[in-house]
């Protein structure tokens, strides 16, 4: 099927900066188109949008209800750009204490993501293309990060974000894209409780440091290995497609961790 459609910058007024995402059209796999005609229902939030033009928009009245959606009360963890779904769900299969958004615009990459939930977190290859045991601690979420942040989720409820290998958007020009700003610390600041973790990684050096800057600047967050160091690599992160087509181009990952004062 046609990915779906997305706004331009200026539909999507409330924003008032730059998508970090372009539109793209791209058609789902067999795999992907079953999982996403049979089993969407089960993971795809149906968010209120501000029309139904603006397909990814987040409507300022909507908020996401986790107790409703997952049936009880745990700690949430949001990964914003979940790609194919590789590490969101390997997360949820292996923390089912711990409830998941999936943040993603792009419609196969929903779709990857739900099939690889159908099988609970293993490789659909390795499992012979038999579903598994579906996850229940997982929700998708198909809309633009930044509204989801500004006013589509409450305050505080969060307790980690992630932003893994967000586009690097390297042209100068295209530098107003990036999805990590001072802004954008803004609105983690609001959704992370006090204490809560912003985890972010890229292979794109220069990015990297415009993340630790603009996470070492902001008042709201303090550096978990003290201002001007990177972290670790983050033992939840698990290695997808993306990073180690980075690493085999001779790239090195930078991983950050701030935590919510």
């Amino acid at each position: 099927m046609p990915e779906t459609p997305e706004p331009t910058a200026g539909e999507t007024p409330h924003l008032r900066r730059p998508l970090s995402y372009v539109r793209r059209t791209a058609r789902l796999t067999p795999s992907q188109q079953r999982a996403w005609d049979t089993r969407r229902h089960q993971y795809l939030v149906d968010v209120r949008r501000e029309t139904e033009h603006r397909v990814l928009s987040v409507h300022p009245d909507w908020r996401f209800d986790a107790a409703a959606e997952f049936g009880r009360s745990a700690p949430l963890v949001m990964e914003i750009g979940t790609g194919l779904g590789e590490c969101v769900v390997h997360a949820a299969a292996t923390h089912p204490e711990r409830d998941h958004l999936a943040v993603e615009v792009y419609t196969p990459g929903v779709a990857s993501t739900i099939v690889r939930a159908g099988h609970a977190g293993t490789d659909p290859a390795d499992a012979g293309g038999a579903p598994g045991q579906e996850l229940t601690n997982l929700r998708i979420l198909q809309a633009d990060a930044a509204a989801l942040l500004e006013h589509g989720l409450p305050a505080a409820s969060l307790d980690e974000l992630w932003v893994f290998f967000p586009d690097p958007w390297p042209k100068k020009r295209h530098h107003k894209r990036r999805l990590v700003s001072p802004e954008f610390a803004e609105l983690a600041a609001r959704v992370l409780r006090p204490g809560g973790v912003w985890r972010l990684a890229t292979d794109w050096a220069e990015y990297g440091e415009v993340m630790l800057a603009v996470g070492d600047g902001s008042a709201h967050f303090r550096n978990a290995h003290q201002e001007g160091n990177v972290a670790p690599r983050f033992e939840g992160r698990v290695m997808t497609s993306f990073e180690r087509k980075g690493l085999d181009a001779g790239r090195s990952v930078t991983d950050l961790e701030f935590v919510r004062r």
